[in-house]
């Protein structure tokens, strides 16, 4: 090791100590490798293609490509204020770490439900990428050797396919780097090839201003705006996983701006090269009426992208193989959000959060990762999903669930920030636009929140109801009951993991 990198792994653990925490967690990341594992979370290649269908059904094309740019802009409001955030405290623990931090009163309770609502956030949004990856993946089986798409057969290959990324990330957090740079390329030459292929292999498009402004509505409601707005879950659902360049701060060099610059650059990436995925994919649906969109909502294949790939194309075998690119970022999506999830377990657990938590917090000597904690998030996820069998409208109520939940864990700190006027930006800051940013964010959030929690569709049923509301609420009972029962205790109350007594300088001594 040179004596420079020796420098800034010093200059690391020491931040890191004066925030209170000994470098357990082996630091091997770049910068690169910090944003890869954010833009792999977000991965427009998943969240697009899995969610096209929601904002097909509830305002169409115009909901689609109208919609990702604009719920982008906020998105990276609220990406810019958490990244001002992080550069000052660059730790796994992230959002809760940082509440309890810059709340002025009852900072471990701040602490305690930001923290569990990014647990059980990031929990529900891996489970949800996985699944989303196991329905792409059955499509793609159906397409090439004509699979059963089914609940059961569905089921079984998300448990399989998170059961591997338990396995990645058990391996190492060199191997977990080395294919989060993988993954950022696959996911940026992908779409390149996906756009390309629909640009130059179809012998019709629509045009701009069908692409941009036609109507699809199959939500069962009239008010227009309404559905609209519905619509733009399909983005609001993309747009998360970010925090994930907080989470794995601890294991990137030069944490202070690396992690804030992935944050913001694994987002701005992503509203630039999903505009340009979602306009192609929808430029290239070869029957633009209402019957044809109503068709597409029901295809065969479960994946709406999937049939206007074998529609626009005159040879299958190119179509399958664009459903393979999407597969595969998919895959690399779901492992990088084991990633982040565990890492923001384990942090929890370090400061007594979650019940059993020595066992949790537990650093394998060998490969430098949170082993107990990544098996701890694969359960949970399998856990959470596990109503997909018996109904889907469970599946859709996840990605409310993990929507709601990380943006209230994204703005608290963000809120928080702002009533505190003694805060000190870290290096890497907003400067006089922090203000304007950062109660943009605040504002955009309260909003998100509301209105996923109300009905997308009508008359509303079992199948259609939407259990988020319900979902979050059980959230806030579980990190109450156990608030009382145990954090109140035990929270960060552990000398190692105070914050306050321990010195930086006795830690770099351990």
């Amino acid at each position: 090791m040179s004596d420079t990198t020796q420098e800034a792994e010093d200059a690391d653990a020491a931040d890191l100590a004066r925030l209170g925490y000994k470098q357990e967690l082996h630091r091997g990341m770049s910068g690169f490798s910090n944003f890869a594992i954010s833009f792999s979370i977000i991965s427009i290649l998943a969240g697009c293609i899995t969610s096209y269908s929601i904002a097909l059904k509830s305002g169409g094309p115009s909901a689609i490509n109208i919609g990702w740019p604009l719920v982008g802009v906020f998105v990276l409001c609220v990406a810019l204020a958490m990244a001002e955030v992080c550069s000052k405290y660059p730790t796994a623990g992230g959002l809760y770490f940082w509440a309890g931090r810059l709340a002025k009163r009852n900072k471990r309770q701040w602490a305690w439900f930001v923290g569990w609502f990014n647990f059980l956030g990031e929990v529900a949004v891996t489970a949800a990428i996985d699944y989303g990856a196991a329905v792409t993946m059955m499509a793609f089986g159906n397409l090439v050797w004509g699979i059963d798409v089914n609940a059961v057969n569905t089921f079984v290959l998300f448990i399989v396919i998170i059961v591997a990324h338990g396995l990645l990330n058990t391996f190492g957090v060199r191997l977990v780097s080395i294919l989060s740079n993988v993954s950022a390329w696959w996911h940026i030459f992908g779409v390149l090839i996906i756009v390309a292929a629909l640009w130059i292999m179809p012998t019709k498009h629509q045009d701009i201003g069908w692409t941009f402004t036609a109507w699809h509505n199959e939500t069962g409601w009239s008010f227009a705006p309404y559905v609209f707005l519905m619509g733009l879950l399909m983005a609001q659902y993309t747009y998360t996983g970010y925090d994930a360049s907080a989470h794995v701060s601890e294991e990137t060099k030069k944490a202070s701006t690396a992690a804030p610059r992935g944050i913001v650059m694994s987002v701005l990436i992503s509203i630039v090269g999903g505009w340009i995925l979602l306009f192609s994919i929808t430029a290239a649906i070869q029957d633009g009426s209402q019957a044809g969109l109503t068709k597409l909502g029901a295809t065969s294949t479960g994946l709406p992208p999937a049939q206007i790939f074998l529609d626009a194309l005159n040879y299958p075998t190119v179509a399958k193989f664009l459903l393979f690119i999407v597969c595969g970022a998919q895959f690399f999506c779901g492992m990088a959000s084991v990633t982040a999830n565990s890492r923001m377990s384990y942090a929890f657990s370090r400061d007594n959060a979650i019940p059993g938590s020595r066992l949790w917090a537990k650093v394998n000597q060998r490969t430098g990762t949170p082993t107990n904690s990544i098996w701890l998030c694969v359960v949970l996820s399998i856990i959470l999903a596990a109503p997909a069998l018996f109904n889907l409208t469970a599946y859709l109520a996840v990605t409310s669930v993990a929507v709601i939940g990380l943006y209230i864990a994204y703005v608290t700190p963000v809120l928080l920030r702002r009533l505190d006027r003694n805060f000190t930006p870290g290096v890497w800051n907003l400067g006089r636009w922090s203000a304007v940013i950062g109660w943009i964010a605040v504002v955009w959030v309260i909003f998100i929140v509301i209105l996923f929690v109300l009905p997308p569709v009508t008359p509303i049923t079992v199948d259609t109801f939407n259990y988020a509301p319900i979902a979050v609420v059980v959230v806030a009972v579980i990190a109450t009951v156990l608030w009382f029962t145990n954090g109140r205790k035990h929270f960060m109350t552990r000398e190692e993991a105070s914050h306050l007594t321990i010195s930086a300088d006795e830690l770099l001594k351990e």
